[in-house]
């Protein structure tokens, strides 16, 4: 039997209306793992209208805190239990190596965790007093769950990614449904069933697997949806954003990077290299905020250069199911020739290719690529300015702090950027200089729950996680009461 050939709609499993199914790829070895579901419009009407049922007339939204939180527990519980075999299929639909795979579906366990305790502290913060001028009146700010959201994810973090809107939204008292990449359905169609064991009300939580332009479109455009989430490329991003103009309709937006890490000479050598490389192949570098710029101060450059080949030719490539692997393979044939063609076109932009940059030779299935490190890259070169989105890290040179915070700010984006010194005042006055959501000094990427996770510029708009992820979910109503005896007068005197 299939577990993936059906779609979760108003607690129920179902086949799509015209019982279409796609391929989902193991990236490691390109054989076929399962066909999935391939949801159209018509089925996600049936989930729109499943989650607007539940929200207008189900006790969701009308439930206090506490009993939401106790099946948010319930499911970050059932996470915990089946982690490792949700993190194999994780590494079988992505090929993110197993030791990261299984701790994101550790973090995805504690996002749950996380918005259990906001919904219970919401029972007291949903409704504040407001001290007005005149008193006359008295007034209160009310928090509300914002209805219907549609929740459209990535395929680089599939689990994480769902939990990062599916978690607040429920905490908050919202409804939801959720299009998962279909590179990477699989985790979120396990979701479902974790949160339909878990006791989530029918029509809560709704998933629908499909393509883009089939399952995602109608998503993003249907009338019958009060709130958008995104996370992917800026394109699909500035498409959403006009559907979502069409009804005014709430948005969040989690787009693209091209992140910078600014090491002054003074940084420790190893901790500097650790760093970058943790920055940019984790996850084999399909990271929005990867730290892909790297400008090193001149006086470090050659020996920082020196170090991060021999670190980076010693990574381990292979399934991500083996033992000692630690890079895996890109998420699927699209993505390996966008990569391949972004590094040829390295190539000939002028930067020296120091290593890697291409196949492994000892892999001939799968979609592999080798640690790429790029020197002396051009700062208007194409592979400097443009999100790759693979193992591919750029490497240029700066003389003085004002050039490097120059450089770094010279972007389109501005979602993650990293600093690295011994003078901490340095590193902290860079990190305000920096025009990016999200900042690390002397480290990059380490994310946390309880912090806000968004970008400047072209890398979106809104905050996910901590107290901002569950405000996305929530509107203010403002109600206010004449408490005074005396007449109006306006008109009847």
């Amino acid at each position: 039997m299939n577990r993936y050939d059906q779609l979760y709609i108003n607690g129920q499993w179902t086949a799509p209306i015209n019982g279409g199914r796609f391929d989902t790829i193991d990236p490691s070895d390109e054989t076929l793992i399962t066909q999935v579901a391939a949801a159209t419009a018509e089925d996600v009407d049936a989930a729109v209208a499943a989650a607007r049922n539940a929200f207008d007339n189900g006790p969701w939204p009308h439930l206090p805190g506490h009993e939401r939180a106790r099946v948010l527990r319930r499911i970050a519980a059932l996470i915990r239990e089946r982690q490792q075999a949700l993190a194999e299929l994780e590494v079988r639909d992505n090929g993110k190596p197993l030791p990261e795979a299984l701790w994101d579906i550790g973090d995805t366990a504690g996002c749950f965790d996380y918005y259990a305790e906001l919904a219970e502290k919401l029972d007291d913060q949903r409704e504040q007093g407001i001290a007005l001028a005149d008193d006359r009146f008295t007034a209160l700010a009310r928090m509300e769950p914002i209805g219907v959201a549609g929740a459209i994810i990535p395929w680089n973090f599939p689990m994480l990614m769902a939990a990062w809107k599916v978690a607040p939204a429920l905490a908050a008292g919202c409804t939801m449904v959720l299009k998962p990449s279909e590179l990477t359905p699989l985790t979120a169609l396990e979701l479902a069933r974790i949160a339909d064991e878990a006791g989530l009300p029918a029509g809560v939580l709704n998933v629908v697997t499909g393509l883009g332009a089939d399952a995602g479109a109608p998503l993003a455009e249907h009338p019958d949806v009060d709130k958008l989430a995104f996370t992917g490329s800026v394109p699909t991003g500035s498409r959403i954003m006009q559907a979502a103009a069409r009804d005014i309709k709430n948005i969040s937006l989690e787009l693209g990077g091209k992140s910078p890490f600014v090491i002054f000479a003074d940084s420790d050598l190893d901790a500097a290299v650790e760093w970058i490389l943790f920055g940019i192949f984790w996850n084999q570098g399909e990271v929005c905020s990867a730290t892909s710029r790297v400008l090193v101060e001149r006086a470090l450059y050659a020996p920082l250069l020196a170090r991060l080949e021999q670190e980076a030719r010693k990574i381990t490539l292979g399934n991500g199911l083996e033992d000692g692997v630690l890079l895996g393979p890109l998420v699927n044939r699209g993505q390996y020739d966008k990569v391949l063609a972004a590094i040829e076109r390295g190539r000939e932009e002028g930067a020296r290719l120091v290593c890697g940059g291409e196949r492994p030779a000892h892999l001939d299935k799968g979609y592999y690529v080798q640690p790429t490190v790029f020197a002396d890259v051009p700062e208007d070169s194409w592979i400097w300015n443009e999100e790759i989105f693979g193992p591919v890290v750029c490497v240029r040179p700066f003389d003085s702090e004002e050039e490097a915070v120059r450089s770094a700010n010279r972007s389109r984006f501005g979602l993650g950027a990293a600093v690295m010194s011994r003078d901490l005042q340095r590193c902290e006055r860079v990190a305000r200089k920096f025009r990016a959501g999200i900042v690390w000094i002397n480290c990059s990427q380490p994310t946390f729950t309880e912090a806000p996770w968004g970008g400047y510029k072209h890398s979106g708009i809104g905050r996910e996680l901590g107290e901002w992820g569950l405000n996305n979910y929530l509107e203010t109503k403002q109600i206010t009461r004449y408490d005074s005896q005396q007449p109006w007068g306006w008109y009847i005197k």
